[in-house]
């Protein structure tokens, strides 16, 4: 090394060390939502200087863990973003598979005994890099889980979306001024695709001018929004799930194919606009192929890049390709969810095949949990999953509740990480995260700054990708579809009775039969929203001792109740649950949300 280069290693170091014992660089971090003060003088600092500075920080990050937690978590990714470091080719690639509807329990890695589907590919996930085993979206259901995952923001605080017509054929889900994860890494110089499921909302070419909807809907003209005008340079896409019509992909705003038959799949059989040459076992060998051609372009343009793969699977309709029906022990869902976990290996092959794997974040999960009308039956029937216990396979692992519900089975999920070089192979986390923190941590990564308006609900797990054993938040709020849920450390608070979920394929107890009996138990209806502290209204689990939500804890622990309502009715009104300016809201938002005949009028 140059006399220059180990000069500037060992000023790092004591600035590293200097850094552990200051108490108020988290603060200022987080507050800021900046990244850690370099020191001007590396600014010049030759490259040899950079790489034995990231080696000395590497064992200064291990001799003062406890006391760096959450405060030096740039040490991992110093050398990309540094005073101005110009290497930018050396930051990492980052790809995030997003799975749909896959359960906890559907991967072997995760359901353990409990899983009677092979799914080597994300088991392999795990094996090169960090499991984790306390990984949660905000949202049981598609649409807000996936808000919240591409802003950052909790999806409560968005007020209704652009009139649209059915499926499909929803408006915007939030405006285009909205800050994305494509518009974040567009500004950090990155290349931004989007491949799979949208569900967040286009605005579609009518032939009237009127609400969009299959009967207006002009399939020879271009959309007017859709991915690109959220940050995506390129996008290959359906506008839903793979049971909502239109059944069609998009590339950048052009419909694919001649959209003038009607079809329909299992499961729900909704009959609407398709392409002529639109088959529903052909879309995840596309999302795929997809994929593939996007990496290789990037590759060859030698451009870092950020690729957001959101599968169709295992969602309904059940439509595995032909090559793995009757793959599985358990039937068709168990086929569906092998060629899901195939899908992970091809992305991953196709890095490989690129020569850009050791150099790219790979990160997979699912959009919440399954829901219980998938099984055996390609159609849509309750309860499905239950039978398939008979087979051995718990697709929810050891939690209770599906999709739609407050419940530990609908909220977390399957989550694995790979960064070869920084993340242990091997190593498994229960540090708490929620999918809303993959802005911040991104942005971490990547060396791009948030402003305090951007991402007001997502906290960095980096220092969790460096070392296991750390913790990065202590609150999350979830929520089912009808009823709210906040976890601090290990308690979790269900503000209402029951599932949190409604209709037939809603989790037992259902909110409806849940609020009728606790109003009864109550002896009658409650006149205000303190009453609804009652523990006959609330839920309080300890997961840590009870992952399983099986003993309500509310009644013996009325302060700690109080206690979570207060700390949540405090990031309601500030508008963000990260350290910073308040922010508003873009409605009016509530703790409690009681169904409409529970309050006294």
């Amino acid at each position: 090394m140059s006399r220059n280069a180990a000069k500037c290693s060992e000023m790092m170091r004591c600035e590293i060390i200097q850094n552990a014992h200051r108490e108020r660089v988290n603060s200022e971090m987080m507050g800021n939502r900046k990244l850690h003060h370099f020191p001007s003088f590396l600014k010049n600092a030759p490259i040899e200087a950079l790489c034995s500075i990231a080696s000395l920080a590497a064992i200064e990050f291990k001799r003062y863990k406890n006391a760096m937690l959450r405060k030096l978590s740039f040490l991992i990714c110093f050398t990309f973003v540094a005073a101005g470091f110009t290497h930018s080719a050396d930051r990492p690639n980052i790809v995030f598979i997003l799975a749909d509807d896959l359960g906890y329990g559907d991967i072997k890695a995760f359901g353990g005994e409990k899983c009677n589907i092979d799914t080597p590919n994300f088991d392999k996930l795990c094996a090169d890099g960090m499991k984790f085993t306390n990984a949660h979206v905000t949202d049981s259901v598609c649409v807000p889980s996936r808000t919240s995952v591409m802003t950052g923001r909790y999806a409560f605080r968005f007020g209704k979306a652009e009139q649209g017509g059915p499926w499909g054929f929803t408006g915007l889900r939030f405006p285009t001024s909205q800050h994305t994860l494509g518009d974040m890494f567009q500004s950090g110089g990155y290349h931004t695709g989007y491949v799979g499921k949208w569900h967040l909302g286009t605005r579609m070419t009518t032939t009237d001018g009127e609400v969009q909807g299959p009967e207006n809907t002009d399939f020879s003209k271009p959309i007017q929004i859709g991915p690109t005008d959220y940050g995506f340079d390129e996008c290959f896409f359906l506008p839903g799930s793979l049971d909502m019509f239109p059944y069609a992909f998009i590339r950048g705003k052009e419909w694919q194919g001649s959209v003038t038959a009607q079809k329909g799949w299992s499961a729900f059989n909704r009959v609407g606009p398709a392409a002529e040459d639109f088959i529903d076992t052909e879309v995840l060998p596309a999302f795929c192929d997809e994929a593939g051609e996007y990496i290789r372009a990037r590759a060859a343009e030698k451009k870092h890049f950020f690729l957001f793969v959101a599968l169709t699977a295992p969602h309904t309709p059940t439509s595995p390709e032909s090559e793995f029906e009757g793959k599985s022990r358990i039937g068709i869902y168990g086929d569906f969810v092998m060629n899901t976990d195939a899908c992970i290996g091809r992305v991953r092959d196709h890095l490989r095949d690129a020569g850009v794997d050791e150099n790219t974040v790979i990160m997979v999960s699912s959009d919440h949990g399954p829901g219980h009308y998938s099984g055996r039956k390609r159609e849509a029937t309750a309860n499905q999953m239950q039978e398939m216990q008979k087979d051995g396979h718990y697709t929810t692992g050891p939690f209770r509740g599906y999709k739609f519900s407050a419940y530990e089975g609908g909220l977390r999920v399957p989550f694995a990480a790979v960064w070869p070089g920084v993340v242990e192979p091997g190593s498994e986390t229960n540090a708490l995260i929620g999918l809303n923190d993959l802005m911040a941590t991104w942005a971490e990564i990547a060396g791009i700054e948030l402003s305090n308006q951007h991402a007001p609900d997502s906290v960095s797990f980096l220092p969790v990708l460096n070392d296991s054993s750390t913790t990065v938040r202590d609150t999350l709020v979830t929520r089912g579809t009808r009823t709210d849920a906040f976890h601090d450390e290990n308690w979790k608070l269900i503000l209402g009775p029951g599932s949190g979920s409604t209709g037939p394929f809603g989790s037992e107890t259902r909110s409806d039969e849940a609020w009728k009996s606790a109003v009864e138990a109550f002896g009658r209806k409650p006149a205000k929203n303190g009453e609804l502290l009652d523990p006959v209204f609330v839920q309080l689990y300890d997961l840590k001792n009870d992952p399983g939500e099986t003993t309500d804890l509310s009644a013996d622990n009325f302060d700690q109740v109080k206690k979570m309502v207060a700390e949540y009715r405090k990031i309601i009104e500030d508008g963000r649950s990260t350290p910073g300016p308040k922010l508003p809201n873009d409605r009016n938002v509530t703790v409690f949300r009681p169904l409409p005949f529970v309050m006294e009028k």
